[in-house]
């Protein structure tokens, strides 16, 4: 689909997420992070994530969702796909990210790159979701642009990290 004359361009920075519609543009850059774009092909909705860490280890009397967060990003999806009266099953799903920054590291123990990878493709399993694509791991980062009004997302891997 073509581009829209004018569309809203969100760059999200760490924990954001934004859901919205087909005049929207979402934008984001990660390193061991974790993006899920999600897209309602026939309502041309949707949204992005940028999680930080799998679990929130809060308060439990705090009851707000931080999209720092694997676990609260999902919830936020989800309250964002019943307020639209759309099904997890509508969606196509794709996931980015985890890029090891410090490969020299040793290897031994899971990164928090490799937490983040796990325990998002674990959530979108659990929720019932379908990945379409993903594009996870290695090292250096990732340029992440995820157009609602096509639904698709452009990356670009550069294959470089923290010296």
């Amino acid at each position: 689909m073509n581009e829209p004359s004018f569309y809203i361009d969100i760059f999200l920075q760490p924990g954001e997420f934004y859901f919205g519609d087909h005049e929207t543009r979402i934008r984001t850059i990660l390193g061991s992070c974790v993006s899920i774009t999600m897209w309602h092909p026939i309502k041309r909705i949707g949204g992005m994530c940028h999680y930080m860490l799998p679990k929130n280890k809060r308060n439990p009397h705090n009851i707000g969702l931080d999209g720092k967060y694997a676990e609260d990003v999902m919830r936020l999806f989800l309250q964002q796909i019943k307020a639209s009266k759309t099904s997890v099953h509508d969606y196509e799903v794709k996931i980015f990210g985890g890029g090891d920054q410090f490969p020299a590291q040793d290897q031994r123990v899971f990164s928090v790159s490799e937490q983040n990878v796990k325990i998002g493709r674990q959530l979108l399993q659990e929720y019932g979701f379908k990945i379409k694509s993903e594009h996870l791991g290695g090292v250096g980062h990732r340029n992440i642009i995820f157009d609602l009004w096509s639904g698709d997302v452009w990356v670009k891997h550069v294959d470089k990290t923290m010296e």
